[in-house]
């Protein structure tokens, strides 16, 4: 019997190898058969119809690449042309799937900080594959040449996977600092330590502090914390030119250590002439973002936005005490907020910082403001390739308290184990998002809406999609207005927005489930609101969102397209496009909503050559 059925497929083989010159060019290759949202819509001489019965029975073959309408020509021109064709073809289709392997969504973003361990096209590609999201450049450190080379292999690596990358340049800012010592003298508790302008060599009595504005501001009672608060000294005389203080904590005091005031408002400007070149510079790199330290006031922001006077987004680093009392005035004026825990960990006391950080998380998330949890975030990893347990901990906090981003500092730009932190990070925000205790407050703290037009569509495109169990909710958009309202909605599954702005798809990098797509031909897409839906469901096929034509997609876009916040429609598309829907699969969508886990398309973790995506 075995004999029998191995002759007669033989038989059969021999057969179709000599029916045409065409068919043999087909056979000669391997089929490959794409997944069914990636075939046409419409296939040549097929209805609407028929196509809905090929969807709901799987097991009707799928056509194959090799059959296109674009070989027409039999002998050894289409045999080359149909291997030429399916090659393309699946090479389109292998990065569609490949490109969502490697992007598994999450909510939360990541910033990693670029430094001497991370200054190689390698090394920087694998903290993006690995999960990071923005890049951030200290301008507290190196060269504006070493920025510029930054900046130039992150768009490359950009560029290489098509998928926007957001850069953030963080500006040193006003670090006031003491004079020098010939010794490093020790004070020690209760004795008294003098702050002056004199340039003389300091020693165990006095040193310099080279800023008068400082010593004019000063009066009795108030604290100076040198050397990121080791030492703590008390003003018990001010002379305008000088201060006399009372040492309460003592220790080893050093040449060139940082002054902090945490109990004054200083009267100086948020940036130096360093800040204010290194900002310009920045800008005409083409970042994204712009952070400032130690705002102290809202007119610090608006000092830097002046500077700029563009379309880079300004944060506000919040790490001072006066900051955290003008925190409403401030997230209004600034586009994003960092809670930069170091400094104000320094400048306020240990057992505030957790609860100011929720604080300001919360009234940036009223605000529709992204909000960066920074500083020390897996501190141990620079030197451990695990972190301690409450490092973990404290990544999760900032995650279950709805933070935008958190971010790496030292540990991705001078540690060893760069790329095993980032991924140890992403390892946390998805295991934080994957429990349902995460759904339950975000959704407690969704604040409610303005009462626009725009808002009321966001919010209706929140709900439709819960209730349809759409895959995802596809926004239009120029600027990103209405997207970031989405974001502040804090919706169930992923904001996919469609610009044509690279611009605008980069700086969306850093808003809470946000999946940016840059789409050049959308800018035209007013003539045509059928083809805006149509590129909707083609966006969402192509990134992998949705693996079947059944899968829902709701759209929402604005007419006149490109005014900003003029969103006024909504509409609920199956993936196969908006001119196909089929009742019998709407009725599968039935039940109530459940949180969204996208899977990989493919089952294994590796690419063929051996390399792994986590």
């Amino acid at each position: 019997m075995i004999l029998l059925t191995t002759l007669i497929s033989v038989m059969m083989v021999f057969i179709c190898l000599t029916a045409s010159p065409v068919a043999h060019a087909a056979s000669t290759a391997p089929i490959l058969q794409p997944p069914a949202f990636l075939t046409p819509l419409h296939p040549a001489g097929s209805s609407q119809s028929s196509l809905r019965r090929l969807r709901r029975n799987r097991s009707v073959p799928l056509p194959s690449i090799a059959m296109t309408s674009s070989v027409k020509e039999a002998g050894k021109d289409a045999h080359e042309a149909i291997v030429a064709d399916r090659d393309r073809q699946a090479h389109s289709m292998g990065e569609h799937m490949r490109r969502f392997r490697i992007w598994k969504f999450t909510r939360t973003k990541q910033v990693a900080t670029l430094g001497p361990a991370t200054d190689t096209f390698d090394t920087i590609e694998a903290l993006f594959l690995n999960g990071a999201d923005v890049f951030r450049l200290n301008f507290s450190h190196g060269t504006h040449e070493e920025k510029a080379e930054f900046v130039r292999i992150i768009r490359e690596i950009e560029k290489k996977w098509n998928h926007p990358i957001a850069i953030l340049a963080d500006l040193q800012g006003p670090k006031l600092r003491i004079g020098l010592f010939d010794k490093d003298p020790i004070l020690v508790d209760g004795q008294h330590f003098r702050f002056d302008l004199q340039d003389d060599i300091g020693d165990a009595a006095r040193v310099k502090l080279p800023h008068p504005e400082i010593l004019e501001t000063l009066r009795v009672g108030d604290v100076l914390l040198v050397d990121d608060g080791k030492l703590r000294m008390k003003v018990r005389e001010a002379g305008g030119t000088y201060v006399s203080c009372t040492v309460e904590v003592g220790g080893k005091i050093s040449s060139r250590k940082g002054v902090n005031t945490p109990t004054v408002v200083l009267p100086i400007s948020a940036m130096s002439d360093k800040d204010r070149k290194d900002a310009v510079f920045a800008k005409s790199l083409g970042v994204d973002w712009i952070a400032l330290s130690f705002v102290q006031r809202p007119e610090d922001i608006a000092e830097l936005r002046q500077l700029v006077d563009g379309d880079v987004k300004l944060i506000a680093k919040v790490e001072k005490p006066s900051a955290v009392e003008k925190i409403e005035d401030i997230v209004k004026i600034s586009d994003g907020i960092m809670v930069a825990r170091g400094d104000l960990g320094v400048e306020m006391m240990p057992e505030d910082v957790p609860i100011i950080q929720k604080q300001i998380i919360d009234r940036c998330r009223r605000e529709g403001r992204p909000v960066i949890v920074a500083t020390q975030m897996l501190e141990s990893m620079i030197d451990s390739p695990t972190p301690t347990r409450a490092e973990a901990s404290d990544v999760a906090t900032a995650i279950y308290d709805g933070a935008d981003a958190v971010m790496l500092s030292g540990e991705t730009a001078v540690g060893k184990y760069a790329t095993e932190t980032v991924n140890m990070q992403q390892r946390i925000i998805e295991r934080v998002e994957g429990d349902p205790l995460y759904r339950k407050r975000i959704d407690a703290q969704v604040y409610d809406p303005a009462r626009t037009a725009t808002d009321a569509i966001t919010v209706a495109a929140r709900q439709v999609a819960d209730l349809t169990r759409a895959k995802a909710i596809v926004v239009f958009t120029l600027g990103g207005t209405t997207v970031i309202r989405s974001s502040k909605g804090r919706p169930h599954i992923p904001v996919i927005a469609v610009t044509p702005k690279v611009k605008t798809a980069r700086t969306l990098q850093l808003y809470w489930g946000v999946y940016p797509i840059v789409e050049e031909d959308t800018d035209t897409l007013e003539q045509s609101i059928d083809h805006m839906f149509e590129k909707g469901c083609e966006v969402a096929r192509q990134e992998g969102i949705c693996q079947s034509p059944d899968d829902l997609l709701v759209i929402t876009a604005g007419l006149p397209f490109g005014t900003p916040g003029a969103t006024n429609i909504l509409r609920v598309c199956q993936a196969a496009g908006p001119n196909v829907w089929d009742v019998d699969s709407e009725q599968a969508h039935a039940g109530p909503p459940q949180q969204l886990r996208i899977e990989p398309l493919m089952e294994d973790s590796s690419e063929p050559d051996g390399t792994a995506f986590y």
